[in-house]
């Protein structure tokens, strides 16, 4: 009896206890049983994918699921594979076209919004093409094969007034969203270190490694295909941009040396503020999808672990200790809700709910920049300084 004192009115007679806003998954289905329609959104979205490999896969089930689009065209150059995911996802209405004949999507009035994640080296043409005709770009990163191209591309859409969004979709991540917040709002200080790790699972197939490669100027490889999700998170955190970088980089596995790659590499970054950036890189991590991220300053430390989707279950069986169910597998499934949460943005944008894209065209431009000094440096073996003109910052950032 000694805790009846401790005893709570009814709950049913306070006021509920809101849902954090970590649990993305609940506030979506609450949205789905409420069956509202934000102002802006009644009007379907209209939209046309471009490849259907690793991430186009994924887009077109997020695309085939989601309320507020309706794909009319689907452009890839894999014999067969086309029709069987038309059949799959019951797509009947949809048209299926070669990259040549690619012009009927451009041509299309009907077609709002392009979704591209064909191989590298058909991206630029693609996204100039659908700028012209006034169609809104979800373009995967590189958005084209070198710097240049890429400033051209989001110059003209600045000048046509087109959303242009490139899918850093780690920005997306929650728990990294979450990491980013705690960090801006001084939790730990002023930052000292940050550390990620990132290991790629499964090893991606060398048909998927050459053809990112092909073409090759200046972007592509592991620098620009890789490593570019962890630049662009460390500077997103920070905001700010590097002023040195040095990289030790190795090709473990022969068939990686012969396209001229890497498949392992340690990054150092220094930031003008005095934090320093560290990022582990790998192609080929045997027991999952190894991402893990650390921010250390004066007041503490925040980490952010690996993903598990079985996280509740623990066992210890005589002496072997404890043990878990493995980490994610890979980029799909551990960034799955981030995938949805980037083309949610993007629908925003298109629909006019927000006008500023979470991904500026100026730091995609950084990304590449810094991208292209760790090459450089993993090359000569040496420090590379990067210079920053006032003009090639976005708002976000300061040096």
């Amino acid at each position: 009896m000694a805790t009846v004192i401790f005893k709570d009115p009814s709950p049913y007679t306070q006021e509920k206890t809101p849902c954090h806003e970590s649990d993305y998954l609940y506030q979506l289905n609450e949205k789905h049983v409420s069956l509202k329609v934000d102002a802006g959104a009644d009007k379907t979205i209209n939209v046309a994918i471009f490849g259907l490999g690793r991430a186009g896969s994924i887009h077109l089930s997020n695309l085939a699921r989601n309320p507020r689009t309706k794909l009319v065209y689907i452009v890839d150059d894999q014999e067969g594979k086309s029709e069987n995911i038309k059949r799959y996802w019951k797509l009947d209405k949809v048209t299926i076209l070669r990259s040549s004949e690619a012009e009927k999507v451009f041509n299309d009035p009907k077609v709002d919004a392009v979704v591209v994640a064909s191989p590298t080296y058909t991206h630029e043409d693609i996204v100039r093409k659908s700028l012209e005709k006034g169609k809104a770009v979800f373009c995967e990163k590189p958005v084209a094969q070198d710097i240049a191209s890429t400033k051209r591309c989001y110059e003209e859409a600045k000048k046509a007034g087109i959303p242009l969004f490139t899918a850093f979709n780690r920005r997306f991540d929650l728990a990294y969203s979450q990491v980013r917040d705690r960090v801006r709002k001084g939790e730990v200080g002023q930052v000292h270190t940050i550390k990620v790790v990132s290991r790629d699972s499964p090893l991606p197939p060398m048909d998927y490694l050459k053809i990112s490669g092909q073409g090759k100027t200046d972007i592509s490889g592991i620098y620009h295909d890789c490593a570019v999700h962890d630049i662009d998170m460390i500077c997103w955190i920070l905001g700010e941009y590097p002023t040195q970088v040095a990289v030790v980089a190795h090709a473990h596995i022969p068939e990686i040396a012969a396209i001229n790659d890497h498949d392992t590499v340690a990054m150092v970054l220094k930031f003008p503020s005095g934090t320093t950036g560290m990022i582990d890189l790998s192609r080929n991590s045997c027991y999952g999808y190894d991402q893990r991220l650390e921010v250390f300053g004066p007041r503490g430390i925040i980490t952010c672990h690996n993903e598990r989707p079985m996280c509740g279950i623990e066992s210890q069986l005589k002496l072997s200790g404890s043990n878990y169910n493995p980490i994610y597998f890979s980029f799909s499934s551990r960034h799955k809700l981030a995938y949805d949460y980037e083309l949610e943005h993007f629908l925003d944008i298109v629909q006019g709910k927000t006008s500023k894209l979470k991904v500026e065209g100026k730091e995609v431009l950084a990304v590449s920049k810094i991208a292209t000094a760790c090459e450089e440096s993993a090359k000569t073996g040496q420090f590379i300084t990067l210079k920053w003109a006032p003009e090639e910052l976005p708002s976000s950032v300061a040096i």
